[in-house]
């Protein structure tokens, strides 16, 4: 993935059975995508240490340096993301001094200065969060999946991630109505409508832009792991077989590791050597 002349990082490869490749670089992301080669990497997804948080394991960024901290990553992400390609922010905005700061927000918009599309959002819903008592607020049950785009074609694969239509398809199409026969169109003027026939005899569905994800994970060794789930989704939604997946903050590897087991080759790269060691460790159980 390096550039000819470019400042060499410590590497790792890893090939699965299928001879997909892994490669895990060592070092700061943004100096390290600096030596990749433009327009390569079909999906960028990552959750990236949100401000603040995980002190104690990458040192955290203040919430009011969090914007000029990414920027320069961002910038190199749209520059090494080919133009048909996808990129997938996990991240949440931190609470101070009892508000939501606005770091997402302000972050968002600067990417669209910088020439990034904002496409989508979508939430994972964690259904199994933990329990708590705050004075003004509930317990934080969801976080954002920002989708960014270089162009407004971009390829995306939807009848990969449907859904089976569910039990109450049996009773609402059992018997149709007038209305359900013809297109009726939203009263609120919008320009929607459905036709409740068409979907009489389909088994599956278009998912919605809601992930209802456990945090379940079965790595424990790391302080902020997702579940795998989460991006073997979205690698199905934006990817084929052969494509190539990064993820610039790799930390445990899951990102890697949900690559490889869909015939996809992936690129991660990691700050801190003991979770570089950790994500090969990980990868080599799972290949």
């Amino acid at each position: 993935m390096i550039s000819k002349n470019k400042k060499v990082f410590k590497k790792h490869n890893l090939f699965s059975q299928k001879a997909t490749r892994a490669e895990i670089y060592l070092g700061n992301s943004l100096e390290v995508l600096k030596g990749f080669k433009s327009d390569g990497i079909d999906l960028v997804i990552t959750s990236p240490p949100y401000a603040d948080q995980r002190n104690s394991t990458y040192g955290g960024i203040k919430p009011d340096h969090y914007v000029e901290w990414f920027l320069p990553i961002t910038k190199e992400l749209l520059r090494v993301l080919k133009p048909t390609g996808t990129f997938i922010l996990n991240i949440k905005e931190k609470v101070v001094n009892s508000e939501r700061h606005t770091y997402v927000i302000e972050l968002i918009l600067k990417m669209r200065e910088q020439g990034w599309l904002w496409t989508e959002e979508y939430i994972w819903h964690k259904k199994n969060c933990y329990p708590g008592k705050w004075t003004n607020r509930f317990r934080d049950s969801w976080e954002r999946l920002l989708q960014f785009n270089k162009t407004k074609k971009f390829n995306m694969y939807q009848e990969e991630v449907m859904i089976p239509m569910g039990e109450w398809a049996k009773v609402r199409l059992k018997n149709l109505s007038e209305i359900d026969m013809r297109r009726d169109n939203s009263k609120v003027g919008s320009g929607f409508g459905k036709n409740v026939s068409k979907w009489v005899g389909r088994e599956m569905a278009y998912p919605t832009n809601v992930l209802a994800l456990a945090t379940e994970t079965g790595n424990k060794n790391h302080s902020a792991v997702f579940p795998k789930s989460l991006p073997v989704w979205f690698i199905k939604l934006f990817t084929k077989r052969g494509d190539t997946v990064l993820d610039p903050f790799l930390g445990s590897g899951t990102t890697l590791i949900a690559s490889l087991e869909l015939d996809r080759n992936s690129v991660g790269i990691e700050i801190l050597k003991e979770y570089y060691n950790l994500a090969i460790e990980n990868i080599n159980k799972n290949i």
